[in-house]
């Protein structure tokens, strides 16, 4: 195994630990706070300082790669999230509104700090000009994370049913902390530094493709939170009757689902090298949908609505977040390349705080349909930026056009 290779296993291999944890936590804390008679918005509310911090990481994130490395940054990462879920092991009663916020907090910094180092190392791996590849191997990571998120929602159900909230979260740190100790021996620490001294005014993007991008991807990521962080569970378990088991098991498949359509994405799109005309079409492909389950809500059994209807969402929004995880790692700078990530993913973040916030209120105040006709708004909104990106892809390299 060469070493690029043997790096990049070694990142998805650590990418992939903490995304287990990450999606484990959030399923934990919905359904455990619901269990305690928090309100929806409350609910909401413990992940706003998670996706807020997830804002400033990925910005000040991108400097801090630069200057100390990919891999170091993504280590910090893992070591905040053993101290987030470390915090979580207090006595229940502690667990006040605030308390849980700050861990959440320190939970979104470790979360983006990790997932931007990650992206942004397989640009370095990957050989100048081989285009074909860099949209496999992002694909592939992309994907994979996804499925073990989703793996995680349904770990952390079970968890909470067998070992109560304080147990699950001892045995995720105690994995965690194990896999950071790996991490800190077999990774090239060297990986990621900037051949020059990066600025604060380096983390702002000059370049229009990444900037039409990211505001782009606010949209469609605050389209997908809006119903799916705690409106969907919560409906699930409160209206429709599902256990805890049952809902993590649906989320879990979901996303399982959808991180195989994203790793398979290049299969989907063609085996073609994707470019702005790409998006658009994802794009224009997923805004209806979440209209027409809203519409279907009142008509059928729901049940049946829900598990077909967002099934389908999940394949048409993983295309979408496919071609845009190629499309920034392609156009971000070689010297640099986590400056301009870490701005995409502050706008990713921006767009998950928007949708977590939106998706306690308006379930609070209007319901489930609700939440899923601002979902359609959203991604019109972002299918109206992506008109603006690139049309022409770079040009092809082994075997992919």
């Amino acid at each position: 195994m060469d070493r690029a290779l043997r790096q990049y296993a070694l990142v998805t291999g650590s990418y992939w630990a903490f995304t287990l944890t990450d999606g484990a936590l959030r399923m934990l804390v919905v359904l455990y706070f619901h269990q305690l008679g928090y309100a929806p918005l409350q609910v909401a509310l413990l992940f706003v300082f998670y996706e807020f911090f997830g804002v400033v990481t990925n910005l000040g994130g991108g400097l801090l790669a630069a200057r100390l490395g990919l891999n170091v940054t993504m280590q910090i990462g893992l070591g905040l999230q053993v101290v987030a879920l470390a915090m979580l092991l207090v006595d229940p009663a502690q667990l006040s509104v605030l308390y849980v916020m700050v861990a959440q907090a320190l939970s979104g910094i470790a979360k983006d700090l990790n997932k931007m180092a990650a992206k942004s190392s397989i640009k370095l791996l990957v050989p100048e000009g081989r285009e074909g590849q860099l949209y496999r191997w992002v694909a592939l990571l992309t994907g994979s994370k996804n499925a073990l998120k989703g793996a995680g929602f349904f770990l952390g159900a079970v968890l909470l049913a067998a070992l109560g909230f304080r147990g699950a979260v001892g045995a995720m740190a105690a994995g965690l902390a194990a896999v950071f100790a790996a991490g800190l021996l077999l990774l090239d620490s060297r990986l990621g530094k900037t051949s020059f001294k990066p600025k604060f005014r380096d983390l702002l993007s000059s370049s229009g493709p990444v900037n039409r991008l990211s505001a782009a991807r606010f949209f469609l990521f605050g389209a997908r939170d809006v119903w799916f962080v705690v409106a969907l569970p919560v409906f699930l378990q409160a209206e429709l009757g599902w256990s805890f088991t049952a809902v993590g098991a649906f989320l879990a498949c979901w996303i399982l689902g959808y991180g195989a359509v994203q790793a398979l994405a290049p299969r989907f799109t063609g085996e073609r090298v994707p470019d702005g005309r790409s998006a658009l079409g994802a794009a224009l492909a997923l805004a209806a949908l979440p209209a027409a389950i809203a519409t279907s809500l009142g008509h059928f059994d729901p049940n049946w609505v829900l598990v077909t209807g967002l099934l389908a969402f999940g394949v048409l929004f993983a295309l979408n977040s496919a071609i845009h995880s190629y499309l920034i790692v392609s156009h971000a700078r070689a010297d640099g390349v986590s400056l301009d990530v870490g701005f995409y993913y502050m706008a990713n973040a921006g767009g998950r705080l928007l949708g977590t916030v939106l998706s306690g209120w308006v379930y609070q105040v209007a319901g489930l349909a609700a939440c899923l006709w601002v979902s359609s708004a959203l991604v019109v909104a972002a299918c109206a930026l992506s008109t603006r990106l690139p049309r022409r892809a770079l040009p092809a390299r082994d075997g992919v056009r």
